[in-house]
């Protein structure tokens, strides 16, 4: 990726004032059919459909210094907490790191990806879970964008999401259901097909010329190397491993895994 060596601050109006709506679709799929079954699962649905914040809210998002291109940052918690209960009432980040030990699924992180005389354009990764009713519900990431207009200090596109896949959640749930006596911990995936916070529109971006720019696909790789150590690993398809492995006198170890190895939904 190429490196870029001009600084900006970014900077908002924290008076200004922005609209944010909240999105989650019922959920139609889950491998072991736990929104039927659960309901807590069954009728998780966002906890307000809209909310006006201040400007100020976003200042979290935003790095502490002057940043170039191409650039990550640590997003601060408090704002995304606030963020994220629009969504749910029991948000968490702390994606219970002290049951499992596992640190690399905890984080906040931004890029600059681009910016012109008039435009920001942020690009970020945040790993948060939500606490219902007898269990957990584990996104696979939240991916989003923030656009400031440079000249007005504002807000004018906001968009943080669960991204389409295959499946793009994981659920813990607590139950006696399967006629245990005492309640057990049960695993299970599935697929929400909407899970989003949004204001403004993406137009902004349509047709934009950056004085300085990387792509988006360059922004999220960044990104997911602040989370996984595993991504620093020069991954080949199996053909071409099995191509590479005579020539280099190397054996082929493999791995049969049940989930991805680049977000939560696992």
């Amino acid at each position: 990726m190429k490196t870029f060596d001009n600084k900006i601050m970014i900077n908002l109006d924290d008076d200004a004032k922005i609209s944010i709506k909240a999105f989650i679709a019922p959920i139609e799929h889950t491998a072991g059919n736990f929104h039927k079954r659960w309901d807590a699962l069954a009728n998780l649905r966002a906890a307000e459909s809209e909310n006006q914040y201040s400007a100020a809210v976003f200042r979290d998002f935003l790095p502490s210094e002057a940043v170039s291109v191409g650039e990550c940052w640590q997003i601060k918690q408090t704002s995304v907490q606030q963020l994220l209960k629009q969504l749910h009432p029991n948000p968490s980040l702390e994606m219970r790191v002290e049951m499992y030990g596992i640190e690399e699924a905890k984080g906040l992180w931004a890029c600059l990806r681009a910016y012109n005389n008039q435009l920001e354009h942020i690009v970020f990764r945040i790993h948060a879970e939500f606490a219902l009713t007898d269990g957990w519900f584990t996104p696979s990431q939240f991916a989003g964008h923030l656009v400031i207009d440079r000249n007005q200090e504002t807000v004018v596109f906001f968009h943080m999401r669960v991204p389409a896949s295959t499946l793009n959640f994981d659920v813990h749930w607590e139950t006696t259901l399967e006629g245990w006596d005492a309640p057990r911990w049960i695993t299970d995936g599935g697929y929400c097909s909407q899970m989003e916070l949004c204001a403004g529109t993406q137009d902004v971006l349509q047709d934009t010329e950056f004085t300085e720019a990387i792509t988006q696909e360059e922004a999220e790789r960044s990104l997911i190397l602040r989370f996984y150590e595993s991504q620093r690993i020069n991954w080949v398809s199996l053909e071409e491993a099995l191509e590479m492995a005579p020539a280099q006198q190397k054996p082929v170890h493999v791995i049969s895994l049940d989930g991805p190895l680049t977000d939560e939904a696992c």
